[in-house]
């Protein structure tokens, strides 16, 4: 699955200067440089004191790359840094708009140092508009794009789906894919410039085909009540006999037939038509009370290999254990610590197994430097202790 070199991956080769910061930045370092990039960490001194600080093993999202922390508000760190931009195909920072500028850092003064650089924005709201100042958090992003407001069941408030969908769908994600199109672009070219990943738009962004369904009719206002939002029967997650849960999604006719079968339910006067609302909280019913005579892994045993749409909903715990994930390599140890591994898969340059994070911890800013820096540069940085 991984590539025994050192720096392999699609990405070999791309270089790219993180500013630390939270969330969606740092995420976005991780999956360039889990697929070869060499990501540097430019970290404060101090702690910041933001986000939701935990051991360093645990930060899973600082895997694969080395760090150096400075003080940016010191001239030679800022002048350190701007020299590492100089040989850099992009940076990330997700700071509010004009705090890059104030540290002498900002868009116009790197691509002065580097014109094919591509500067990487991640921020909630962009950086222009009324709000572009206002700290927020996924759940405000998420919430005025329409996003929130279409997820959760019927009768009650809106459901936060985790910090999943603003901070990492159209945070992280959004990021990673406009640097590396920027790079592309640079690479024919030869001009960088500034990405500016607005959360808000990126979950706009991800919500057109739903925005689609909702502008033919097909997903009305009502959460709760439409077909993939839990109002439909069979797309919904049932308990059963232990309590726990499965998760059921026959939408295509064929599948939705075959499940009734096996369910033995075919001839059930309210299962007969699949697609009539009117029909869809009783059948609901009828479903939920066939799931509740069975444990949750018994109709896994019985239905996972049907094409019934039938999958059992697991803890983070029991997922590495499923037969699926474990023959894919899906989740892998790092240190005793359960980690994703790297994706997408790449059949002629696959990435290396990952580096955990607690070596960032390690007093490794000098090894960080000396893929950037010559050595006597390096030294004469560290006595005048520019960086720790």
């Amino acid at each position: 699955m991984f590539a025994a070199s050192s720096r392999a991956g699609p990405l070999a080769g791309v270089r790219v200067v993180e500013i630390a910061g939270i969330g969606p930045g740092p995420l976005a370092a991780m999956f360039l440089a889990d697929l070869g990039a060499t990501v540097i960490r430019v970290d404060r001194k101090e702690p910041s004191g933001l986000g939701a600080p935990r051991p360093a093993q645990f930060d899973l999202g600082l895997r694969n790359r080395k760090s150096i922390r400075v003080d940016l508000k010191d001239p030679d760190a800022v002048e350190m840094v701007l020299e590492l931009i100089a040989q850099a195909d992009a940076l990330i920072e997700g700071f509010r708009p004009g705090v890059m500028e104030r540290l002498g850092l900002g868009p116009d003064r790197c691509l002065a140092r580097n014109p094919r650089l591509v500067y990487g924005r991640v921020t909630g709201w962009g950086q222009d508009g009324p709000l572009s100042q206002v700290a927020g958090h996924d759940l405000n992003y998420i919430s005025i794009t329409g996003a929130l407001h279409a997820m959760g069941r019927a009768g009650q408030a809106p459901t936060p789906p985790l910090n999943v969908l603003g901070d990492y769908a159209g945070g992280s994600l959004y990021l990673a894919f406009g640097l590396l199109a920027g790079i592309v672009e640079a690479h024919g070219s030869g001009k960088g410039q500034v990405v500016d990943a607005a959360m808000v738009d990126g979950v706009a962004s991800i919500m057109t085909v739903t925005m689609g369904l909702h502008a033919a009719g097909m997903l009305g206002r009502e959460r709760g009540t439409n077909m993939l939002d839990t109002g439909a029967h069979f797309y919904e997650v049932y308990e059963c006999a232990d309590g726990k849960f499965v998760s059921v999604a026959p939408i295509e006719g064929k599948f939705y037939k075959l499940l009734l079968e096996k369910l033995e339910l075919q001839d059930h006067a309210l299962l007969q038509k699949q697609m009539d609302r009117t029909q869809w909280p009783r059948a609901k019913a009828v479903l939920a009370a066939k799931f509740k005579q069975q444990s949750r892994d018994e109709w896994a045993r019985r239905f996972g290999q049907l094409d019934v749409c039938l999958a059992p909903v697991l803890d983070f715990d029991e997922a590495s254990s499923h037969p699926h994930i474990k023959a894919r390599g899906t989740l892998i140890d790092l240190d005793g610590v359960t980690h994703p591994a790297p994706g997408p898969r790449f059949s002629r340059t696959p990435a290396t197994r990952p580096q955990p994070p607690t070596a960032l911890t390690t007093d490794n800013a000098v090894d960080a430097l000396r893929d950037w820096l010559p050595e006597e540069r390096i030294e004469a940085l560290r006595a005048r202790e520019t960086f720790i």
